[in-house]
């Protein structure tokens, strides 16, 4: 049996999300009513920020907008990051938790662990602290 956990509420990965991703898109589509081709610079930065972000949020547990909420994803079995490669795996199986009409965002909401398809795939869990 792996290590307990305080998992993360669905709030604060919301927020979590938010902060790494929303956020940047954001700033990139406010640059292109500016200008074109500063929101496409601004855009192509924001697509290498997530892919980095996400990648060293994989070898350190937590992402950016992570850090700031106070939350960490984590292998279920051991209790350590998931390393880069596999979280960024992790953020393309995501894709199957928007396929039912997107309830696998939502399934953290009644299930036991709070996890997302993807997480269940992965074998990731999300915790507080």
């Amino acid at each position: 049996m792996g290590p307990s956990y305080a998992y993360a509420s669905w709030g604060k990965r919301v927020g979590a999300w938010a902060l790494d991703f929303f956020i940047p898109f954001i700033i990139a589509g406010i640059c292109f009513k500016i200008s074109i081709p500063l929101g496409a610079i601004v855009y192509l930065v924001a697509v290498v920020w997530t892919f980095y972000n996400i990648f060293q949020g994989g070898k350190t547990g937590s992402r950016w907008g992570q850090k700031i909420i106070g939350i960490r994803m984590l292998k279920e079995a051991t209790g350590q990051p998931l390393g880069g490669g596999l979280a960024i795996g992790r953020a393309f199986v995501h894709i199957i938790d928007g396929i039912p009409c997107y309830v696998g965002y939502l399934w953290p909401l009644w299930d036991s662990k709070k996890q997302t398809f993807a997480d269940k795939i992965i074998g990731s869990v999300v915790v507080s602290g």
